[in-house]
C-alpha cells in the first residue's frame, strides 16, 4: 500500500515536518510512505496512491488517482475538496477537527475575554504611556464580566463543543446553532436550528463563528444579521473568512453599530496592508493563529497513526477519538452519492466496541 503525504504551506507550522513520513515508515514497515515538499510531483505520484494525506488535491489529480481509497486532511475544513468528482466517488474523507478543537476553543475564549475586559484598548494606551483608567471606564462599552452573559455559538463541531465547555466554566449562558438538533446539547444550554438564527441573535452578547464553509453558510453573517445584534455585542470568527460579508461588517464597525469584533480569518489572507480593517480601533486581528501550538503535529500524528491502523485492519477510519455522549466514539465523514450503501458495506466491521457516528457529505 502506498501513502502520499503532501501538506505544504508557506507558514512553517502548517507544513508537515519530515519526521511524519519517517515515523509512519517505522511504525508500518510493510507499506510505502512518500512525502513531497511541494506539489510539483503530485501528478506522477498520485496514480498508484492508496491513501493521500494533505489538505489540497486538484480534481484532475483526484481523477487520475485510480487506486485512491482514503483522503485524510490535516485541516479541519474540507470545503476545498468538495468538488463533484470526489463527492460522486466512494473515497472516504476524514479531517482533523478533533485536533484543532481544544486549541481553537482556547483562542476563542482568550479573545472573548480580551474584548470583554477591553485589553486591546488598554494596550493602545500602554503604547502611548497613558494611565487609561478613566478612558476605559468611560468608553463604550465599558469593561465587563463574562459570567451571566450570553454567547451564541454557530457550529457545534469539535471547536464549538470544546468552546461550550470552557464558556460554561466561566458562568456563561451558551446558545448554539447546529444543523442537526437531534445530536443534543453538547454542553450548550439550548440548541437551535439554522432557521432560528435571526430569532436568537438579539439575545447574544457574543457571537462565535466556528462552522464550516458550505454554500449554505457562506455569508451567513450579512448586513441584515449584523443589524440584529445588540449594539454592545461582539462578533468572533475562528472558522473561515467567507462566513462573513466583510463589506457589511466593515460598515457596521465603522459606524459602531456593534461593540466590535475579533477576527482570526479573512476572505483574503494574508490580510492586505491596505485593508481598512487594520485602521479600525474596535477590532482585534490575529493572523490565523487560533490553531497554533507547538504540540500540533504530535497530535496530528496520533490521529493519523490510529486511523492508519484501523484502515489497514479494514476498520472504519474517523476524524478522531473523543468524548461524546458520555463515552468515546468514532466520527466518520464519508463522501459518495450513496451513503446508505457505504454504511451497509461497513456494517459488522470491528469498531473496538466504540459507537460510530456517520455523517454524509453530499
Amino acid at each position: 500500500m502506498k501513502t502520499l503525504i503532501v501538506h505544504y504551506h508557506s507558514f512553517e507550522l502548517w507544513h508537515a515536518p519530515s519526521w511524519i513520513r519517517e515515523r509512519l515508515q517505522q511504525d508500518f514497515p510493510d507499506h510505502t510512505f512518500i512525502q513531497l515538499q511541494n506539489y510539483d510531483r503530485v501528478p506522477e505520484e498520485i496514480a498508484d496512491t492508496d491513501v493521500f494525506i494533505g489538505w489540497s488535491l486538484r480534481p484532475e489529480q483526484f481523477v487520475a488517482a485510480k487506486k485512491l481509497r482514503w483522503i485524510h486532511s490535516p485541516a479541519a475544513a474540507v470545503h476545498q475538496l468538495m468538488y463533484p468528482e470526489l463527492i460522486r466517488s466512494s473515497v472516504v474523507l476524514t479531517n482533523s477537527t478533533g485536533i484543532h478543537g481544544p486549541v481553537v476553543a482556547e483562542h476563542a475564549i482568550a479573545v472573548l475575554l480580551a474584548l470583554a475586559k477591553r485589553l486591546p484598548q488598554a494596550m493602545h494606551y500602554q503604547a502611548k504611556h497613558e494611565w487609561s483608567q478613566d478612558q476605559l471606564w468611560h468608553g463604550s462599552p465599558r469593561p465587563r464580566e463574562v459570567a451571566d452573559s450570553t454567547v451564541l455559538v454557530l457550529g457545534m463541531g469539535g471547536i464549538g463543543r470544546e468552546f461550550a465547555k470552557r464558556a460554561k466554566a466561566l458562568g456563561m449562558r451558551v446558545l448554539a446553532v447546529r444543523e442537526n438538533r437531534d445530536k443534543g446539547l453538547d454542553g450548550a444550554d439550548t440548541v437551535y436550528g439554522s432557521a432560528q438564527i435571526d430569532q436568537i441573535l438579539p439575545q447574544a452578547d457574543y457571537v462565535l463563528l466556528c462552522m464550516p464553509v458550505t454554500p449554505a453558510t457562506t455569508g451567513i453573517i450579512n448586513a441584515s444579521r449584523l443589524d440584529k445584534m445588540k449594539p454592545d455585542a461582539y462578533l468572533i470568527n475562528v472558522a473561515r473568512g467567507p462566513l462573513i460579508d466583510e463589506a457589511a461588517l466593515l460598515d457596521t464597525l465603522k459606524h459602531r453599530r456593534i461593540a466590535g469584533a475579533a477576527l482570526d480569518v479573512f476572505n483574503e489572507e494574508p490580510l492586505p496592508a491596505e485593508s481598512p480593517f487594520w485602521s479600525l480601533d474596535n477590532i482585534l486581528i490575529t493572523p490565523h493563529t487560533a490553531a497554533v501550538t507547538e504540540r500540533l503535529w504530535e497530535r496530528h500524528y496520533k490521529l493519523i497513526f490510529d486511523n492508519m491502523k484501523r484502515f489497514l485492519a479494514g476498520q472504519p477510519v474517523g476524524v478522531g477519538m473523543g468524548a461524546r455522549n458520555g463515552g468515546h466514539g468514532i466520527v466518520i465523514w464519508f463522501v459518495g452519492s450513496n451513503p446508505a450503501a457505504w454504511q451497509r458495506d461497513n456494517e459488522g466491521q470491528d469498531t473496538g466496541g466504540l459507537p460510530v457516528e456517520r455523517h454524509g457529505l453530499r
